[in-house]
């Protein structure tokens, strides 16, 4: 994975990078080390922005986020090896310029459900932030959730990877592509933690019709293309999505995003250097058919649209100006 090293530009071009990457919301990377494994991480600045209501959103019933890894939007649209993924571009909603905020692949989960890097620029196996994350949000709102995690051991597991491999070597399950174990007041919940469930539970959660509002899914790192080949992820998706698109909960108000947490270039949205142009799917009960967005995009982008559709609050960056609401890929924009 390619790393933006500040460390290593001159003073000049650091204030530089600095300066841009606060007038573009963008998070700023820190130049000094991460948090040690048993620390915990400082959370950065919070602001919880008041939603604008000037975009037509549908109030999903149901929000469905898959995570795929480490490949760049040529890398997957246009390719042969992901025919079932090219087919879904065509047939329903595409970002063609969505930007993940960073390198490496952690700062980008935790971005995704709560606005920011939390401080952290790596990818450790063991930090906790005390932080105000999408969790907080939607049971303050009654929305219920569940973060679906091919190999995970045991809901509440909270260890650096699944005990079958070494951290860096398995092909399954890590805890960096779990945000949710990251955040104190989840991590220390029984009752929240409970919550992050191994993928297996899916199924049997479908056909009891008690799927929740908020679905997050990480496959394992072999199905979501960082071990695994393009090929391999295609397969596995193409056997799993449909699942997904077959049932009531995606067809009554329904949105299921497919995105890739990073690329492997330093593409950032607003020109300033981000973690590389991915591919995003908007894939909607209620979305335009095989219609491609030109609009700029980020991870806060996909946190912002579904604050908006719920009528939450922006959790950090979500609330920037720059980052905008996905409504155009929506029927009735």
């Amino acid at each position: 994975m390619i790393i933006f090293n500040l460390k290593r530009l001159p003073a000049f071009a650091l204030v530089a990078v600095m300066l841009s990457l606060t007038a573009c919301g963008a998070p700023v990377f820190s130049a000094v080390a991460s948090p040690s494994p048993s620390a915990v991480a400082s959370a950065t600045a919070i602001r919880l922005a008041t939603p604008e209501r000037t975009v037509a959103i549908p109030n999903f019933r149901h929000v469905f986020i898959i995570i795929m890894e480490n490949k760049e939007y040529d890398d997957i649209i246009g390719s042969s090896s992901a025919p079932y993924l090219n087919q879904l571009a065509r047939t329903y909603g595409l970002a063609t310029h969505y930007y993940a905020v960073q390198h490496p692949s952690l700062p980008n989960y935790l971005s995704l459900i709560s606005g920011s890097n939390q401080g952290i620029n790596d990818d450790c196996p063991t930090c906790t932030v005390d932080a105000p994350n999408l969790v907080d949000q939607l049971e303050a709102a009654q929305k219920t959730w569940k973060a679906y995690l091919e190999d995970l051991p045991s809901p509440c597991f909270n260890g650096p990877a699944a005990p079958t491999g070494i951290l860096f070597l398995t092909d399954g399950y890590v805890r960096r592509h779990n945000p949710f174990m990251y955040f104190a007041d989840i991590q220390h919940n029984p009752a929240r933690c409970q919550r992050t469930v191994p993928l297996s539970d899916f199924s049997e959660d479908l056909k009891a019709n008690r799927l929740p509002n908020f679905v997050w899914i990480s496959p394992n790192l072999n199905h979501d293309m960082h071990n695994g080949s393009i090929k391999e992820g295609d397969r596995w998706l193409a056997a799993f999505v449909p699942t997904i698109l077959q049932s009531e909960a995606w067809k009554e108000q329904g949105a299921l995003f497919i995105v890739w947490d990073e690329g492997t270039t330093n593409q950032g949205c607003c020109g300033v250097p981000g973690g590389g142009h991915v591919p995003a799917l908007v894939i909607a009960s209620d979305g335009k058919a095989g219609y491609r967005s030109p609009i700029e995009y980020t991870h806060y982008s996909l946190l912002k649209t579904i604050e908006a559709a719920w009528h939450l609050p922006y959790l950090g960056h979500a609330g920037d100006p720059m980052n905008h609401v996905m409504s155009d890929l929506f029927s009735g924009n």
